[in-house]
C-alpha cells in the first residue's frame, strides 16, 4: 500500500538526488498541486492509501519535470505575490519575494489620483499589485515583449484589475505622458554571470528580462537619462537593484536631477530598492 505520506517522502528524495533546492518544500507544493489538497486535508488523510490514480500520475509527472530543473512555478502555472495570484510561464520572470519590497516602498508614497508607469512590466505583478492595494490610482505597464504582455493582461483579468499594458521599448509607447511615479524591475544581471545562474533561471526564464549588459547597469543608465521627460516634478523613480549596485544607481539618479535617494533592504537584508525624487 502506498500512502499519501509515502509519495511525498519518495518525491522529496528524488528531488534531493537531482540537486533541486528545498526538495521538501517543492515535494509538498507539487503534491498540493497534483492532488488539489491543502495542508489541513493532507494532515487528516496522510496515512490513507493513495487511490487517486489521476493525482498519482499528475504528481509523478510534476516531479519528473522538477527533477529536470523546470521551475516549480512553470509546472503549477502560478506564483503568489503580495497576497495575489499570478499566472506565469517561460515568457516572464517568476515574481519573487524580493520584488515585494519595491511594491511596499511605492505603496508608502502613492496617493489617490496618482498615475504610475511600470517599465519592464513582465508578468505585470508590480503594477497589478499597486492598483489592487493602493486607493484610486491609475497605471500603465510597458514591456518590449508582446508575449510577456499577454501574460500581464491575463493577470490583470485574473485579479480583476483595470490596467493598460503597452508594447514597446521603455518610454516609446508613452511619449507625451507624465506620471507621478515610475517603477521598474529592469534586467540587471551582468551578461557574464548569466551562464552561472541556477538552471531554473538560466535555462527557463527569458534572457532579455535578465541581461543587464556587461556590468548589469545598462537599463538604469537608459531609464535615468530619459525618465525626467515622463515624470512630474516631485515624482518618484523607484528601481529594484542587484546586490552591489546601490552606489552606481544612486550616482546616476543624482546626476540626472534626483534627490532624497533612499536604499531599502529586502527581507534577506540585501540592498534591493533605490528611490529618488525628481527635483
Amino acid at each position: 500500500m502506498t500512502r499519501y505520506t509515502d509519495l511525498i517522502v519518495e518525491a522529496a528524495n528524488r528531488l534531493q538526488d537531482a540537486d533541486v533546492p528545498n526538495p521538501d518544500i517543492d515535494a509538498w507544493e507539487l503534491f498540493a498541486f497534483a492532488f488539489r489538497m491543502d495542508k489541513k486535508e493532507y494532515l487528516m488523510r496522510m496515512s490513507e492509501e493513495a487511490k487517486d490514480e489521476e493525482g498519482v500520475a499528475r504528481y509523478a509527472e510534476a516531479i519528473d519535470l522538477r527533477c529536470k530543473r523546470i521551475p516549480l512555478q512553470h509546472i503549477t502555472g502560478e506564483q503568489g505575490f503580495m497576497g495575489l495570484t499570478f499566472h506565469v510561464n517561460e515568457d516572464v520572470l517568476c515574481p519573487r519575494q524580493d520584488t515585494e519590497t519595491l511594491v511596499e516602498v511605492a505603496l508608502q508614497r502613492l496617493l489617490p489620483g496618482m498615475h504610475v508607469l511600470d517599465l519592464c512590466t513582465g508578468s505585470g505583478c508590480i503594477l497589478i499589485s499597486l492598483l489592487a492595494l493602493a486607493q484610486d490610482i491609475t497605471g500603465v505597464g510597458v514591456d518590449i515583449s508582446e508575449k510577456a504582455l499577454i501574460v500581464a493582461r491575463e493577470n490583470a483579468w485574473i485579479n480583476r484589475i483595470d490596467a493598460e499594458f503597452l508594447q514597446g521599448d521603455l518610454f516609446a509607447p508613452v511619449k507625451g505622458e507624465r506620471f507621478d511615479m515610475i517603477v521598474c524591475n529592469p534586467p540587471y544581471i551582468p551578461s557574464a554571470v548569466i551562464p552561472k545562474l541556477m538552471p531554473e533561471v538560466r535555462d527557463h526564464e527569458p534572457r532579455q528580462a535578465l541581461d543587464g549588459d556587461r556590468d548589469g547597469l545598462a537599463y538604469y543608465r537608459k531609464i535615468t537619462a530619459q525618465a525626467h521627460k515622463y515624470l512630474k516634478r516631485g515624482g518618484y523613480l523607484i528601481f529594484e537593484i542587484g546586490i552591489g549596485q546601490r552606489d552606481a544607481v544612486a550616482q546616476m539618479l543624482f546626476m540626472n536631477g534626483y534627490r532624497d535617494m533612499i536604499c531599502y533592504r529586502d527581507y534577506s537584508e540585501n540592498e534591493r530598492v533605490m528611490l529618488g525624487r525628481l527635483e
